[in-house]
């Protein structure tokens, strides 16, 4: 192959990603930044978990050692990896086909 050749080469294939990118760049949805959000989180349970946490964040190094602060972040952490919470109620199961072989 000489130089001529390879640099055609080349350019039809840079040609070629460029068309492909933009195909898929115009058949991508866009999203509306007006849209609301799915999630919904009730206001006053938010402002409730965000004061206690602010008064734990005042104790400092002695909110270590307060029941509440250790509740309020285990509360926190549950909430932010989505965990259920433990007093929302708990719906029963379906048995397991296999149970009993």
């Amino acid at each position: 192959m000489d130089g001529k050749m390879l640099a055609r080469l080349g350019a039809i294939i840079f040609v070629a990603i460029a068309i492909t990118a933009t195909a898929i760049e115009m058949t991508r949805e866009e999203e509306v930044p007006g849209e609301p959000s799915t999630r919904h989180v009730q206001p006053s349970s938010i402002d409730s978990l965000r004061a206690r946490q602010r008064r734990c964040q005042l104790l400092g190094e002695a909110a270590t050692r307060d029941t509440e602060c250790l509740g309020v972040w285990a509360e926190s952490r549950d909430r932010f990896l989505g965990i259920p919470s433990p007093l929302a109620p708990v719906l029963p199961t379906a048995p397991h086909q296999n149970e009993g072989q």
